[in-house]
């Protein structure tokens, strides 16, 4: 029954265009992209330089970096210049001034995120499309629910569903009348139900690729529930070619999250699942603290991995049994799973010992 239901539930992707972001390619049946943005200040050379690194360490795929201003232009351009980006497309995230993302354009970046809304209309838009063209890079339209276009808020009356769609519709007409297809679209909104309706209605309505995200999501545990909701039932859909999950935390926690997310829904498999019981009456080990230890094990590894650590004999060795690697406590002794057979029963108390040798093992081989 479960692997007929897994088969049911296998998730069919909407077609999309593909387009070039440097060397990524996004839509059209490619892998679903998870990127993040930076926080670090750009003119704090050596703590942008560390978050860069860390960020491609844990798996990011596209760095988003806001340039607010012309100084910020010169700090770009050193990490650029600096070869930072040589495996990784950077995007300069640009608001109110075009000119801005024209500099960025010279600067070497790999592709240009605008908001129509804000950036001042339709001439200077198409100046940012031209140097883009020029270059050979990638713009996201980046609609977001507090600022959309006055004028078509007033058209719509108010109504963020209508005033979202229609702007994301305006502005794919926009590019591709200016000849300029290398591009996706975003249409984020701070309230989940917004983001899905919104989003649904634009993938009916275009084969552009999507860019997924709710907006200003908020801390790491409302932020990702939030997140995994939306996003969850948009890719879901089959809807998304790209991901980022904003929480007001460190950058590679974004990076976790959204990789938590793809891999959920079977879309990416990368790096490590770890189940665990929520304990109960029955469990006699301290779990969370266990759960934490082998969590600790696994930072960095990406390989594609589950593990198990269980608190009882009630599921525990099922669940055990279809990890790669798994423990599965009782009264006395736990038991040591791997690749669905037991390995050993050993004493509770060396149990993490054991496991920490096994998963060794797993992620050398």
């Amino acid at each position: 029954m479960d692997r007929l239901l897994e088969i049911d539930m296998k998730i069919q992707r909407k077609k999309t265009r593909k387009i070039k972001l440097g060397g990524l390619e996004i839509g059209g049946g490619s892998p679903v992209s998870v990127q993040s943005m930076t926080k670090s200040k750009l003119s704090n050379t050596s703590a942008i330089k560390s978050e860069i690194k860390e960020l491609i360490d844990c798996g990011c795929e596209v760095i988003r970096i806001a340039i607010p201003d012309k100084e910020a232009i010169q700090d770009l351009k050193k990490l650029v210049d600096d070869k930072l980006f040589t495996d990784i497309p950077v995007v300069a995230d640009i608001h109110f001034d075009y000119r801005l993302a024209l500099e960025s354009i010279k600067a070497g970046v790999d592709g240009i995120r605008i908001n129509p809304g804000n950036i001042g209309g339709g001439e200077r838009t198409a100046k940012v499309v031209e140097a883009a063209k020029s270059k050979d890079i990638a713009i996201r339209i980046g609609i977001n629910s507090g600022s959309i276009d006055k004028k078509i808020l007033k058209k719509n009356k108010g109504i963020l569903k209508s005033s979202m769609v229609e702007s994301a519709m305006e502005n794919i007409r926009i590019m591709e009348k200016l000849g300029f297809y290398n591009f996706k679209i975003s249409a984020k909104a701070s309230s989940v139900l917004d983001t899905i309706s919104v989003y649904r209605a634009i993938s009916e309505k275009t084969q552009v690729p999507l860019h997924l995200g709710v907006t200003e999501a908020g801390p790491m545990f409302r932020g990702s529930i939030k997140s995994s909701v939306g996003l969850g039932v948009l890719l879901a859909d089959g809807i998304g070619d790209t991901i980022r999950v904003s929480l007001t935390e460190r950058s590679p926690e974004e990076v976790r999250a959204g990789y938590l997310i793809l891999s959920s829904l079977k879309l990416r498999a990368m790096g490590v699942d770890i189940i665990s019981c929520p304990t109960c009456g029955r469990t006699r080990v301290d779990l969370p603290e266990i759960v934490r230890e082998v969590e600790s094990m696994t930072v960095g590894v990406k390989n594609d991995l589950k593990l198990a650590v269980m608190g009882c004999i009630v599921n525990g060795p099922g669940e055990a049994k279809n990890a790669d690697l798994g423990i599965a406590f009782g009264k006395d002794k736990a038991a040591l799973f791997l690749k669905g057979s037991v390995l050993k029963r050993v004493s509770k108390n060396i149990i993490i010992d054991e496991f920490r040798e096994e998963l060794k093992k797993l992620i050398e081989t």
